[in-house]
């Protein structure tokens, strides 16, 4: 990724996303982030050192989708106002969604599919699954 970065002739990057192998690209993302960047990811690795990202003082921001809903205490409404944002934005075309893929009937052929198609590694956006049979 560097290379690619650099290939581009923006500078280093002050925000970095990972959606998914974040471990696997850590070391080029620590490389080629500025200092005192901010590196969000949302994929689940068993573990993830974050010592290279030190040297350069990148904060490392974790996001999981249920945050706001999963601890006792957590204002669930604003949740629920949140995506109702979201869909009107996406409705209104200002951002696209990631649904890249439908497939149906919703089966074990279909599951089957879309199970290998994520595991894959190469899959890129989101499948859906509907209709039953």
């Amino acid at each position: 990724m560097p290379p690619q970065v650099e290939a581009l002739a923006i500078g280093a990057p002050a925000f970095v996303f990972a959606t998914t192998h974040s471990d696997q690209h850590r070391l080029a993302i620590a490389e080629l982030i500025a200092a005192e960047g901010r590196f969000g990811l949302i994929d689940d690795p068993d573990t993830f050192d974050i010592v290279p990202f030190k040297a350069k003082s990148v904060s490392i921001h974790w996001e999981l989708m249920f945050t706001r809903s999963n601890p006792p205490g957590t204002n669930r409404a604003r949740q629920g106002e949140i995506l109702g944002e979201i869909a009107r934005i996406v409705e209104a075309g200002r951002i696209r969604s990631t649904l890249t893929e439908r497939l149906s009937p919703i089966g074990v052929q279909t599951l089957t599919e879309a199970h290998r198609k994520m595991e894959s590694g190469a899959m890129r956006g989101k499948v859906a699954l509907e209709g039953w049979t």
